[in-house]
């Protein structure tokens, strides 16, 4: 069983924003799979179901960005499962383009708030993410505002074709390994 986290905040006045592209790709995979992703449960909306045969967890935490890991960890730990093998956790990242994913097996938050408190309540940092890119800060910004904001027309084109990728890493991970999927999913998005 996985369980696949997408990060972002709950309400309508952060949807499209930077911040919310995890629960963007959890939305798009539950409508792919036709998973209902409506029971409130361990401070989340989740929604069980089978991607690629194998049985998942599709969880969108309504804790806010900085406390993912409440949820998270309540999550986990309910289904005794191990964040190393278990747990796939969707995110933005502020160092990447857009049209940009990167996957990874394990590392530090890069000053992600929402994966530092993940880090934090499932002591490890070893579990799968799949990092969306949403831009860069511009030079002298304000970075809440940069991540709570929400993307230029030509930029949204971009984030959404990653948005395919993201869902493609994911398949590939259930189906196969997180290696197969390093090699097929990082990088850029041809526009």
């Amino acid at each position: 069983m996985y369980v696949i986290v997408g990060l972002g905040n709950p309400g309508d006045k952060y949807e499209k924003t930077r911040h919310n592209v995890g629960f963007d790709v959890i939305d798009l995979l539950a409508e792919k799979y036709a998973i209902s992703v409506t029971e409130r449960k361990h401070k989340a909306l989740i929604g069980k179901g089978r991607i690629e045969g194998q049985t998942v967890i599709l969880v969108k935490p309504q804790t806010f960005m900085n406390l993912s890991g409440e949820s998270v960890s309540d999550v986990m730990n309910f289904y005794k499962l191990d964040a190393e093998e278990d747990l796939i956790v969707i995110s933005d990242d502020v160092t990447l383009d857009p049209g940009t994913t990167r996957i990874r097996r394990k590392g530090s938050a890069g000053g992600h708030n929402g994966l530092k408190n993940i880090i934090a309540h499932m002591h490890t940092d070893v579990f799968k993410r799949v990092k969306v890119g949403v831009g860069k800060l511009p030079a002298g910004g304000d970075m809440v505002a940069h991540v709570l904001g929400r993307f230029s027309p030509e930029d949204r084109k971009l984030v959404e074709l990653s948005y395919e990728r993201a869902i493609g890493a994911v398949e590939c991970m259930v189906r196969d390994d997180i290696e197969q999927a390093m090699n097929l999913y990082n990088g850029k998005v041809e526009a």
